[in-house]
């Protein structure tokens, strides 16, 4: 099931049955079924009221106009990085990039990476790992334009430079670290991944082969101003308001879904404000429900279904299962893929 913010994790698999344009706030938004809406906060007897208002934020400043191209990386602290790594490797085939004894760079197929940062001490009673930053490859690229576009929106923009590869950080309305990037598939990750970590695989590896960024789940303070922030800046396309979340398609990367709550998670300066990468969904091929499962139990790991609330795994339109990382991280496996990121029903 899917991470809710304040409360125990709730499936939220928000899938579309029919396309349908809308104007909100300036943005286009998909219009996803009403069923999909009773996995968010805001089902049964909440639905329209005050506390499950739909009605979508204004856009903060004029759209820019770019595109997401990719995800650039991920970056995560956790206090285990190499045990980290080579989980990723033998469960995901996640490749590694190199490894220099405080960090590992992986790859996530040809479309996606982690940075992996060790020596994260984690509050009491809280998981051993914390994804705090996010990097968007985008088009168009142009350095200076895209600093002045930055700046004329209110932002500050910090630049972040290694070689070929551009970027700058900004913070979004939580404080949350966004870098965008120069990033696309024809400049990144080129040449093989040869690094190796300093344990070894902790079970044998899958034939699974990543193939998609299903979804992220990102609760925040609040969620209409963050999706609409998004949406101008980046040309994320924001789904139908549920009143709690909105699941926004990040191009043809993957998908977000984007909740209130900022649980625990990182702070704005001064702001108390709070955003927070609660789990996170990958799709992988071949998914058989059953051996993919059996897979997962064969390793010694938890294999928890969600199916969105959509009925058995064999047959529901969204299929997947939950485990745990050595350091305690949610990660979701799913069958979802660019061809079927919509299914029906």
């Amino acid at each position: 099931m899917r991470a809710g913010s304040t409360t125990p994790r709730v499936s939220a698999r928000n899938r579309l049955s029919r396309r349908q344009l809308l104007t909100a706030a300036g943005a286009a938004a998909l219009l996803r079924p009403a069923a999909a809406f009773a996995q968010g906060q805001c089902g049964g007897a909440r639905a329209g009221t005050p506390a499950c208002d739909r009605t979508p934020a204004k856009l903060p400043f004029a759209p820019t106009g770019w595109k997401t191209v990719l995800l650039d990386r991920f970056t995560c602290q956790v206090a285990d990085y190499p045990k980290e790594a080579a989980f990723y490797a033998a469960l995901m085939n996640w490749t590694i990039r190199s490894d220099d004894g405080k960090q590992a760079v992986m790859d996530i197929g040809d479309w996606g990476g982690l940075v992996l940062r060790g020596g994260y001490q984690a509050p009491p009673g809280g998981r051993h790992a914390l994804f705090d930053s996010f990097c968007w490859g985008i088009e168009p690229w142009d350095a200076s334009s895209v600093e002045a576009e930055l700046r004329k929106r209110g932002l500050t923009p910090m630049a972040d430079n290694d070689g070929d590869f551009q970027s700058f950080h900004v913070k979004d309305p939580d404080g949350f670290d966004l870098q965008i990037s120069n990033g696309n598939r024809r400049n990144r990750r080129q040449g093989p991944a040869q690094g190796r970590t300093s344990v070894p695989a902790p079970f044998a590896p899958t034939d699974w082969k990543t193939v998609w960024l299903d979804h992220i789940s990102f609760t925040v303070s609040n969620y209409k101003e963050t999706v609409a922030f998004y949406a101008a800046l980046l040309g994320w396309k924001p789904g139908m308001d549920e009143g709690s979340q909105n699941q926004c398609e990040i191009g043809d990367v993957g998908d977000i879904i984007i909740r209130r709550g900022g649980g625990a998670g990182l702070t704005g300066p001064g702001t108390g404000r709070r955003a927070a990468i609660g789990h996170i969904s990958f799709g992988i091929t071949p998914f058989d429900p059953d051996r993919v499962k059996a897979e997962l139990v064969r390793r010694g790991l938890m294999a928890r279904e969600d199916t969105g609330g959509r009925g058995d795994i064999h047959t529901a339109a969204f299929k997947s299962y939950h485990t745990v990382t050595p350091n305690g991280f949610d990660l979701q496996i799913s069958a979802t893929t660019k061809a079927n990121r919509n299914p029906a029903g």
